[in-house]
Formats: structure tokens, C-alpha cells, sequence
């Protein structure tokens, strides 16, 4: 590594710490979960606010700025070739905040230095970070091949409808990485398959049953109304009873986490409906359709509904079961899966449907493909060897179950900066869930590598 350049990295990013903490501060503040569409804010007012403080943050840096018709926006730093740029691409949507935080989420909370916020690992600190990261380079007067753009996505958690405009109405970028992974490089993602379990209109003694916050995250908490006498229920682990009306609440308590990761979760929704069959409260029907979810909840490998598999690139399939609500007389539970190429989406569903009987249908399906680089690609090995160059590590690329804007260019991985080898500190929490904390300074060395990534992808004849 060029030590004169080494120094600099190093000294920008001590002299910009406090304004890099009060700038992810700005943003966390913004409550970005997707909401109605408005005027204005295809994606709801908290996206489009997230989406201007952005782009404000950047201009303030001094770079041009483009608002692409609310839908998305960049800062852009300018290069020599007019017809090809590289890319960063970061989102400030959040998934909702959820339950069990132990401070306020939007507002950033700085401990053992450690944030603590909603956003500030997915994808606020990031975010920001790669705005550093260009800041850098303008600064000292990098003279840039490629221009490059700092994308701010705000639809993400949701539908990634802001990518899918950005690709139809702008040219792609020639490589494009995304900070909303776990270092060192993930140049491949599990397909996605989701979907709905909806039950008949039951007319039974479950009189509302409702859990999760997001499709994408497993709930902690969940709870069923029903018609019964507390007096004749038994207590079971994680399960509270509470008197309510002319019947009992059962409350679940969980633990929560991303749908991709869901190793050492404890799903709400399944010890619910785990004890409403145990203790016989149901009708026929909604015993049917219990039996038929129990059948989701039972295993994240999917080995409940027959789905289970595993391949070589990219390990085993997970499914877990988001949120349930009552719809019209009916239960419907929602169910996120993502899976590797030894399976594909006609095949889960009819494994699923076969799985569930009559006991429930599956609807509004949706599939997206496993998609893969190759790990010897260029500008794969221009992240890789920077990552290893800075760390001293001895890493290689792996794929993951999550799934990036990565997976809508041409050429694009994710890259950093999560180190899933870290423990989380019993203050904090994972992405999507409670307490939802990043390490500062694993996020300021992540700003170094960017930095001396993307001038490395500089060198390089796309």
C-alpha cells in the first residue's frame, strides 16, 4: 500500500468523524419506512425526506447532485470518459422499527462505540460512508477515468421499484458496488421466493391473530384473541395470558432477525399457533390451516413443507413466515424463502401446495433467480484484494441468502461492511431488528477501503 496515500485516508477520516456520526445522525432521524405514495413520493413522504437529506448532505460536499424524478437520486463525481461511470449504491429506506427497542429508533444513540438507530448499519451509515469516500477523492483532485456516482436508493426493503426506474430511464453503470452486505465480497445471492398462506373464512374461536412487522424479518412478538376461559388454559414457555374482552389474549415472545439469516431466531407466530393447536383452540377449519403454517414454522430449512435442499455455491434454503394479520374473515400469513440452484420456483410451489393440503392457499407468489459472478472477474478482485490489503486478511468471496440491488445490474456486487464474525454487544441488535447497532470504527475502515477500492476500479478497462 502507498504509504503517503495511506496517511492521507487516515487523516481524512479522523479530521471527519464527528461530521461522519452527525450526518448518519441526520438520517437515522428520518423515519424512512415506505408508506402511501404521494405527490412527490412514489415510495411515501419518510423515503422521499431520507432521499432529499441525502442528496442535501451531498451537495454540502460540494458535488452534483440529480434527483431522478423522486424515484431515486446520486451525487456525482466527474471523470474523463463521458460514456462509462462507476457506481456505488446505498438505500435510506429502513424497514419498520419494530418492537423492543430500549431508546427512542430514530434517534441515534452512540455506546461503547457502537451506533445504535435504526438504519445505521442497513443502510444509513453506508450510506454515508460512500459519500466519504468521494469527498476524499474530490478533495485531493483525483483525476478520474470513470466518473463515479454515489446512487441513494429509498425502495430497497420493499419492492426495489427505485432500482428497476433507474435502470429503465438511465444508463448502467459498468460495475457497481453495493455497502449493504457483509465484507469481504458477496458475488452471489439465493433466488427469493414469497408468497401468502390464507385460510378460509373460518367463523372459529380465533377472533384476530396478528405478528411481525416486515415480510423480510422473523417477529418477536405475535398474539391470537380467542373465545375461551383462562381458567382452563396451561402455561407454556414464552407464552403470556391475558384476559381481554370475553376471551383470552396469547401473546408469543420471539426473538427477531433477518428472514436471510434466520439461524438462532425464535419465531412469535409459531409458538402461537403451536399452542392454540396444543390446547385445541380452534374450529376444523382453522385446525387445518394452523396444522398448515405449523408445517412453515417448524424448520427455516423448510423441512416442514418438503423444500428443503442445498447446494455448493450457496448452502442450504431458508424459509421463514413474516407476518400474520386477519384479512376478511381470513388468516394470512405471509412466508419469505430464498433459495440456492438446486431448486427453483415452480418446484417450491408445488412443494408448498402439496405440503398444505386444503388446509390453506398459496397466493401472490413472487420469484426472483439466484444470480452469480464469477469470483475471478476484475473488478470482483479489485474489492477482494483491497478488502485483504487493508484487514490483512486472507479472505475470498461468498454468497449469501440476502438479497442487494446487487442482483439488478449488469455487473454489481455487495461489499461490506457488516463483519458477521463479530458478536453483537448485548446492547445492540441485528439489522431489521430491535437495537439494530453497527461497530464505528468497522464502518470508518470500510470508508478506507472504499476509497482505495474504487481507485483501483479505476485502473481497470471495462
Amino acid at each position: 500500500m502507498d504509504q503517503a496515500l495511506n496517511q492521507k485516508i487516515d487523516a481524512f477520516i479522523a479530521a471527519n468523524k464527528e461530521q461522519i456520526l452527525q450526518d448518519i445522525a441526520a438520517l437515522v432521524a428520518i423515519n424512512s419506512v415506505e408508506g402511501e405514495p404521494a405527490e412527490g413520493a412514489p415510495y411515501g413522504v419518510g423515503p422521499r425526506a431520507a432521499l432529499d437529506k441525502t442528496l442535501e448532505l451531498a451537495a454540502g460536499m460540494g458535488f452534483a447532485t440529480r434527483n431522478c424524478e423522486n424515484h431515486i437520486g446520486y451525487a456525482e463525481l466527474a471523470g474523463a470518459d463521458p460514456e462509462k461511470y462507476l457506481a456505488t449504491i446505498c438505500h435510506v429506506d429502513v424497514v419498520p422499527e419494530g418492537n423492543g427497542w430500549t431508546a427512542d429508533p430514530f434517534t441515534m444513540q452512540i455506546k461503547d462505540n457502537y451506533m445504535i438507530g435504526r438504519g445505521v448499519a442497513d443502510d444509513k451509515g453506508p450510506m454515508v460512508a460512500t459519500l466519504y469516500a468521494l469527498k476524499f477523492l474530490k478533495e485531493e483532485g483525483v483525476s478520474l477515468r470513470y466518473p463515479i456516482r454515489a446512487l441513494v436508493g429509498d425502495n430497497e426493503e420493499t419492492h426495489m421499484r427505485d432500482v428497476d426506474y433507474y435502470l429503465e430511464h438511465y444508463k448502467a453503470p459498468v460495475f457497481c458496488f453495493t455497502p449493504d452486505a457483509e465484507f469481504p465480497v458477496c458475488n452471489g445471492e439465493k433466488g427469493q421466493f414469497n408468497g401468502k398462506l390464507v385460510s378460509p373464512v373460518c367463523n372459529g374461536e380465533i377472533k384476530e391473530f396478528v405478528g411481525g412487522v416486515a415480510n423480510n424479518a422473523v417477529p418477536d412478538r405475535a398474539s391470537a384473541l380467542v373465545e375461551t376461559d383462562i381458567t382452563k388454559l396451561s402455561n407454556a414457555p414464552n407464552i403470556t395470558l391475558e384476559p381481554e374482552g370475553n376471551g383470552v389474549r396469547i401473546r408469543g415472545w420471539g426473538k427477531s432477525g433477518h428472514a436471510a439469516m434466520p439461524e438462532g431466531t425464535v419465531n412469535a407466530i409459531g409458538l402461537v399457533v403451536n399452542y392454540l393447536l396444543d390446547n385445541n383452540l380452534c374450529n376444523d377449519a382453522e385446525r387445518e390451516y394452523l396444522k398448515a403454517i405449523q408445517k412453515l414454522h417448524s424448520s427455516t430449512a423448510g423441512e416442514g413443507l418438503g423444500i428443503q435442499c442445498a447446494d455448493g455455491p450457496f448452502g442450504p434454503l431458508t424459509i421463514i413466515g413474516g407476518r400474520i394479520y386477519m384479512e376478511n374473515g381470513r388468516i394470512v400469513q405471509t412466508l419469505d424463502s430464498r433459495f440456492p440452484t438446486c431448486t427453483d420456483g415452480e418446484t417450491i410451489e408445488k412443494q408448498i401446495k402439496a405440503a398444505i393440503g386444503s388446509g390453506a392457499e398459496l397466493t401472490d407468489i413472487g420469484v426472483n433467480k439466484p444470480f452469480y459472478i464469477e469470483a475471478d472477474t476484475p473488478a470482483i478482485k479489485a474489492c477482494i484484494d483491497t478488502y485483504n490489503e487493508v484487514t490483512g486478511d486472507h479472505a475470498t468471496p461468498f454468497t449469501m441468502g440476502g438479497g442487494t440491488y446487487a442482483r439488478h445490474f449488469p455487473y454489481a456486487v455487495s461489499f461490506g461492511p457488516e463483519h458477521a464474525e463479530l458478536p453483537i454487544p448485548e446492547f445492540g441488535g441485528p439489522m431489521h431488528g430491535a437495537n439494530e447497532s453497527a461497530p464505528i470504527d468497522k464502518l470508518l475502515e470500510a470508508l478506507k477501503i472504499y476509497i482505495l477500492a474504487l481507485l483501483r476500479l479505476e485502473e481497470i478497462d471495462f
